[in-house]
């Protein structure tokens, strides 16, 4: 069928006529090629128009649409006094014009229109008005259809793209026809060169320009599934499509059909409640916090029928996408908020969903808003939480960090309801922080701790193997030097208590970074590896310091120092020609994400060599044998870090932890340190013990590794019942 084909009016009115179904629709379903240049453009009215687009787009045509930013007087005055720039401005009313689809109808549609555009079949451009004399909305509507055989039908009028000028406004188009009299042809032609001329730009006053982010904006947003356009066909009847007949109702929080909580995540939940919906959710890596936090949310969503806000806050970028993922499970599309979010205006969605709760929009009380640390801590997002008027609920992932000072400040009254995880929220040192958790927070609702996690097969078993290696002469020297500097940096505080100044804080960054990088973990490891050269998941954790006189015939001779990470790298790659690859902060989330499959395969890489990432809470469960080269004297990082080594994996019926301990010389050697070097290095003997005792407590082959931690133990001395070690011991010593 071809236009002329067609029973097309020479006018129509909004009002009388269905102008979708009774001109648009039937007359693109004809059409190779559709050019509509509008005064306002919104997502909405793509979905109504989108029946037609299908058949047009069968017959192999293409669309082009240019379309004006709807611009309030204040954003054209702020561009006009310099106040803003022109393109943030328009980059926001157009992101203003995209909205959630009301109803399942917009979002099919709006599917197809985000297919079209990813597959180069629809383009868009935006116009404005930019003369030395003006700047603001460019207000020409028109369109023009063309079939396959030349036949075109222009139109043009007060109506806008926009589905209230379709379905509610009075608005009225003329239409012109190709094939009905040399009068129409000749208006069809002027109006193809007039949007011809706007769309090359050379229309003088009005300036077209290309814009990526908004289409980029729209295939993000909008597209949840390819198309087959040959076989496409709708699922709803276009004479009787009905926004109300179709409106979904209010999307509320829901724990998804495949998944089922455990009796300890139900139980946690229940206490929750009967705490008033505060709580505390003191879990071990790999027991599920992420879902008991979820169906957390699905009962407070039942109780208010959906009546809230909800702020996620997690430490670090990729936690978020991985909160992300588990969220959307969940029945909720959460607003994505840090730097580099997939979420380009999550600033403006963060703001209208503040809004539409405030002013009770239907169906949008409820809105997640997600984000890291430092973006919950920004200025922005502090005050766009004060905005809030209605409930609203704060759930803090890895809570340990919001004890430290700058954090806590934003624990604010705000937040009716409260949720805090982490598997060991009691900070390292710091019991001023650990109770200002307590008391915004409130009581544990659950502690399912590593050792019942491993007895009720939610972790895995391991076994666990300390490597000793020791400090050479110049790292020992070093080290005790350190030690009586950092000792001298100790003062007292107005409570009395002793403290380190900021020189005495850098001084034992400085002295960890020895131990962390003991020249002879290379050569440990080296000999610890062999075992594993043609084996696969495999972790090998590294520290963020330099190594020294690493061994004379590297290809690193050049130098004298190199990154711990890259001598072990060289020491795996080239030597051993294992298949490895490093896995730091410098790699982005989907660099991550290839290496985090790669290495699940196991075909073409066979160890990830990492910095931190066991501190991140990154979830690679696939790791069977992890050799720990740095560690460190916060139980609540190194308690992280086995969890996470633990995880349940298939084909993973146990884990093996090779950590390595350092020591400040042979065992055979201790007895000659004289009683003020004893005391000087008796605390990194009992710090690496107190990491060591606690790894080997629950691992299956715990005999044998007490056996090699005992001989350490006596070799300097140190009696059964000592505990870690502490900076006042060693200035009680020194003065």
């Amino acid at each position: 069928m071809l236009l002329p084909d067609l029973d097309i009016s020479y006018e129509y009115r909004s009002l009388l006529q269905n102008v979708a179904v009774d001109f648009i629709i039937p007359a693109l379903r004809a059409s190779v090629k559709y050019d509509r240049a509008v005064g306002y453009f919104s997502s909405s009215i793509l979905s109504s128009t989108s029946y037609g687009i299908e058949g047009l787009v069968k017959n192999g045509g293409k669309i082009r649409v240019i379309a004006s930013p709807f611009l309030s007087k204040e954003d054209i005055e702020a561009v006009r006094a310099g106040y803003r720039r022109r393109k943030d401005v328009i980059s926001d009313a157009l992101m203003n014009g995209l909205h959630d689809p009301l109803n399942e109808f917009e979002e099919e549609r709006l599917n197809l229109l985000a297919n079209l555009i990813s597959d180069g079949l629809l383009d868009l451009k935006i116009a404005f008005c930019d003369n030395d004399e003006d700047f603001g909305m460019y207000h020409e509507k028109l369109g023009i259809i063309t079939d396959p055989m030349g036949n075109s039908v222009a139109f043009s009028g007060s109506m806008n793209e926009t589905d209230t000028a379709y379905n509610k406004n009075y608005e009225a188009i003329d239409v012109f026809r190709s094939w009905i009299s040399d009068e129409e042809s000749e208006r069809v032609k002027a109006k193809m060169a007039a949007f011809t001329s706007l769309w090359g730009d050379s229309e003088p006053g009005v300036k077209v320009i290309d814009f990526p982010e908004l289409k980029d904006e729209i295939v993000d947003r909008y597209k949840t599934s390819d198309i087959d356009y040959a076989t496409f066909k709708s699922r709803f009847d276009p004479q009787n499509v009905s926004i109300k007949s179709t409106d979904k109702k209010k999307s509320l929080p829901s724990i998804p059909s495949n998944v089922k909580l455990h009796e300890y995540q139900i139980n946690a939940i229940n206490k929750w409640k009967e705490n008033q919906f505060r709580g505390i959710y003191d879990m071990a890596t790999g027991t599920g916090k992420t879902y008991t936090a979820l169906g957390s949310i699905v009962k407070l969503s039942d109780m208010l029928n959906g009546n809230f806000a909800v702020i996620i806050v997690c430490p670090y970028q990729h936690l978020v996408e991985q909160w992300v993922e588990d969220i959307v499970k969940f029945n909720m599309k959460p607003i994505i908020g840090y730097s580099s979010s997939p979420q380009k205006d999550w600033k403006m969605r963060l703001d209208t969903a503040i809004r539409d709760q405030k002013l009770k929009v239907k169906n949008r009380e409820f809105f997640c808003f997600v984000c890291t640390n430092a973006t919950y801590s920004s200025d922005y997002v502090q005050n766009e939480i004060k905005k809030i008027k209605g409930k609203s609920l704060l759930v803090v992932d890895e809570a340990h960090n919001f004890g430290a000072e700058y954090l806590r400040k934003l624990l604010i009254d705000q937040f009716e309801y409260r949720l805090a995880l982490s598997a060991t929220l009691e900070r390292h040192h710091d019991e001023e922080g650990t109770q200002a958790l307590y008391s915004y927070f409130g009581d544990k609702c659950i502690e399912y701790t590593l050792e019942r996690a491993i007895k009720e097969h939610k972790l895995t078993r391991y076994q666990y193997h300390p490597v000793i290696v020791r400090l050479s002469d110049s790292e020992l020297k070093d080290y005790i030097s350190l030690t009586e500097e950092i000792i001298k940096s100790l003062t007292k505080d107005k409570h009395g208590d002793l403290v380190l100044t900021e020189k005495g804080k850098r001084l034992c960054i400085k002295r960890a970074r020895i131990t962390a990088a003991a020249i002879d973990k290379i050569e440990a490891l080296r000999t610890e590896i062999q075992p594993y050269v043609n084996d696969n998941n495999i972790l090998v954790y590294c520290g963020a310091a330099n190594v020294r006189d690493y061994t004379t015939d590297t290809l690193f001779v050049e130098t004298d120092e190199m990154r711990q990470i890259d001598a072990v790298t060289d020491l795996l790659g080239n030597r051993l020609k294992m298949k490895v690859s490093q896995y730091t902060s410098k790699e982005d989330i989907e660099e991550r994400e290839l290496l985090k499959s790669e290495f699940a395969k196991g075909d073409s890489l066979q160890a990830l060599i990492a910095i931190k990432c066991l501190d991140e809470g990154v979830n690679i469960p696939s790791i069977k044998t992890a050799f720990i080269l740095a560690s460190t004297t916060n139980p609540k990082e190194y308690i992280q870090r086995r969890g996470r080594v633990l995880r349940l994996y298939d084909g993973k019926d146990f884990a093996q932890i090779y950590d390595f301990l350092t020591l400040p010389m042979d065992l055979k050697d201790a007895f000659a340190l004289t009683e003020h070097e004893q005391m000087l290095c008796k605390g990194l003997v009992r710090n690496e013990l107190s990491r060591a005792f606690e790894f080997a407590r629950l691992a299956d082959n715990y005999v044998e590794a007490n056996v090699v931690l005992d001989k350490i133990r006596e070799s300097f001395g140190i009696e059964e019942d000592e505990s870690i070690y502490t900076m006042e011991e060693e200035f009680d010593y020194y003065v």
